[in-house]
């Protein structure tokens, strides 16, 4: 039996209409209903934003700016893990420009992009809170400090 995309379309809005419907009572209710969203669904699909829009009584253009603002929302799957670079000032100056350049070679996508085998998404954040050991890089939920591009390439040949 296969499923058409049409009822897998219809399924996923059913269930971000009742996490938001959960949810629209809660002050402030956008931000935490985007949030559970991705927690359950992996990404902020594109058709989820009038679903989310309608059950809060706000204009598209309103979440839609809401979930293209804010880095920490996915608009597409990610990969099977996600590897982040920490680009802010205090790793930038023990070098970690230089290592979010050789993170894109090594794995042939820009930040925020994911390689075409599903298995990285590379994306750059702007402190992971780890100043004292810049660079700093998260794998997965693993946090490394110190990273050289040497210990980098160990790291996606293991998060692959």
């Amino acid at each position: 039996m296969t499923t058409d995309v049409t009822d897998l379309a219809a399924v996923r809005a059913e269930h971000v209409r009742n996490i938001a419907t959960t949810l629209r009572d809660v002050r402030g209710p956008l931000l935490p209903i985007l949030h559970a969203i991705q927690e359950d669904l992996e990404y902020i699909d594109p058709a989820d934003v009038p679903v989310i829009a309608d059950v809060l009584n706000l204009a598209v253009a309103e979440v839609h700016g809401v979930v293209t603002f804010y880095r920490d929302f996915r608009r597409a799957a990610g990969g099977r893990t996600t590897v982040r670079v920490c680009q802010a000032e205090a790793c930038q100056a023990v070098g970690a420009e230089a290592l979010g350049e050789h993170a894109k070679r090594r794995t042939g996508v820009g930040f925020g992009e994911t390689t075409s085998d599903g298995a990285v998404t590379l994306d750059e954040v702007f402190c992971l809170g780890n100043c004292a050991l810049g660079p700093a890089v998260q794998v997965g939920d693993r946090l490394h400090g110190r990273v050289t591009p040497a210990r980098l390439d160990a790291l996606l040949g293991e998060a692959r």
